[in-house]
């Protein structure tokens, strides 16, 4: 039975991968960025080329302040993705981050698809687990040793309530996690977070956890991937099947997610991530109080690809798009653009 369940977990990955790039499963929510515009700025008074995208994540100085989000891991096709990922990744000066690590802790011969720390030795990496597994057997330990083995600078946990609920081999009790939590952040050595996984986090819910003691939060806001339809291709039972359908537009905007947060003046760092496309959309999400861009879905259709360039050229783009939207309204750092009056709502 135990073989039987490891089986499953490296079986969803692949799954989730092919899904996620062949069926609709696009939440028919929008990230809200559309809502918001840049006044231009006919007089910048600053240097294109002096431009600063550079900041600071986990001590760790990145060149733009982008993420390469949680995706995957656990299969050889997973780590063929994981790895071109990182090596851009390091190359360019943004963190990244792997996918659920459950994995790696109940099947050691998953774990290399996770380690790239040799492919991004220098940047901000993340390790990532479920925080329902602190109700199914994990605690401080499998922590631990989900940093350890892909000597991670942090941990995030994963919140993904109505994903479990949906996926066939759902784990569905969420009771009392926030305790659980709490306790991994208190045992453990390195800075963690908690993110969704595409239907947000609210300004309460983030302050409860900034009260716990995370250090950040990435909203994983509704926009991108609704990970209750990825389920649906997944699964046998009609019920879910024809429910899911209900769900299509489930979930917390990015761009709310952002607002709300930001009203609540907490002392955390807050990652936009959620149906992230593009260089302008990273500046708004920054004007809204993000620290840092994560970009997932975007990223996959190239990634699973041998077209390296391209893969480049992707990260290139976006990091102009935030460069070019900077010089538009005058603000020539990561800094000022979080603070600048330039956003305003249509």
């Amino acid at each position: 039975m135990e073989d039987n369940m490891k089986d499953q977990t490296l079986r969803r990955k692949d799954e989730h991968i092919d899904i996620a790039l062949h069926k609709p499963v696009q939440n028919e929510n929008t990230t809200g960025f559309e809502k918001y515009r840049f006044r231009h700025n006919p007089l910048p008074e600053i240097d294109f080329e002096a431009i600063d995208l550079s900041t600071s994540f986990l001590d760790k100085k990145l060149n733009a302040p982008f993420l390469v989000s949680s995706m995957t891991g656990g299969t050889d096709k997973a780590k063929r993705i994981n790895e071109k990922l990182a090596e851009i990744a390091e190359e360019k000066g943004w963190s990244i981050g792997v996918g659920s690590m459950r994995a790696a802790i109940e099947e050691k011969n998953s774990i290399e698809s996770f380690q790239i720390r040799k492919y991004a030795p220098t940047v901000a990496l993340l390790a990532n687990l479920g925080a329902v597994q602190l109700n199914y057997g994990f605690g401080v330990d499998e922590c631990r040793r989900a940093v350890d083995l892909i000597e991670a600078d942090g941990l995030v946990l994963h919140l993904n309530s109505l994903q479990e609920v949906f996926q066939p081999e759902g784990n569905t009790n969420f009771t009392g996690l926030l305790k659980k939590i709490e306790s991994v952040i208190e045992a453990i050595e390195v800075p963690v977070g908690v993110k969704e996984v595409g239907m947000g986090i609210d300004g309460l819910t983030a302050k409860r956890l900034v009260e716990a003691g995370v250090d950040f939060i990435d909203v994983a806001g509704a926009g991108g991937t609704s990970w209750i339809q990825v389920e649906k291709y997944r699964n046998q039972d009609l019920k879910r099947y024809q429910a899911a359908d209900a769900f299509r537009d489930w979930g917390n905007p990015t761009s709310s997610c952002l607002e709300d947060i930001k009203k609540c003046g907490l002392n955390a760092k807050v990652i936009s991530s959620g149906g992230m496309q593009n260089g302008v959309e990273a500046a708004k999400a920054i004007a809204l109080g993000a620290d840092l861009v994560g970009f997932g879905g975007a990223l996959l259709p190239l990634s699973v690809g041998d077209d390296r360039k391209r893969m480049f050229e992707q990260f290139e783009r976006i990091e102009f798009e935030l460069k070019a939207a900077m010089f538009g309204i005058g603000q020539a750092t990561i800094e000022q653009l979080k603070f600048t009056q330039w956003l305003e709502k249509k």
